[in-house]
């Protein structure tokens, strides 16, 4: 299997794994995203990007991290690779500085169109 099949397997795996509740840890709350898997290429360690709607992604990041170990033996049983790599979970905040983007041209805009320059 190449790292991108790995990579989208993982992220489609653990997506399953956190939506449908295997993780009972009440700091999973809010809508929990998986946005992207990077996997080393010797299968070492993989690189699990979150976003969170409607919670603390400090939160969701921890309870993440503390079940790490139970998530990649759930991997194991679903997934076929020579070595199921360590996961380390981090904040995706794309989305966020996308949101922020946004916010700021629309502000820029009204300006312009409140001095009457559109």
């Amino acid at each position: 299997m190449n790292i991108d099949r790995v990579n989208s397997e993982l992220k489609r795996q653990i997506a399953l794994i956190i939506d449908n509740n295997e993780i009972k840890d009440p700091r999973l709350s809010g809508i929990v995203s998986v946005t992207g898997v990077e996997t080393a290429k010797d299968l070492g360690s993989a690189a699990v990007y979150i976003s969170v709607l409607n919670g603390d992604i400090k939160e969701v990041l921890t309870a993440l991290k503390s079940a790490s170990g139970y998530i990649r033996n759930l991997l194991k049983n679903r997934i076929t690779v020579r070595n199921m790599p360590e996961l380390r979970f981090a904040a995706d905040n794309s989305i966020e500085y996308g949101l922020k983007m946004d916010r700021l041209i629309k502000d820029v805009i009204k300006d312009d169109n409140d001095r009457g320059l559109s």
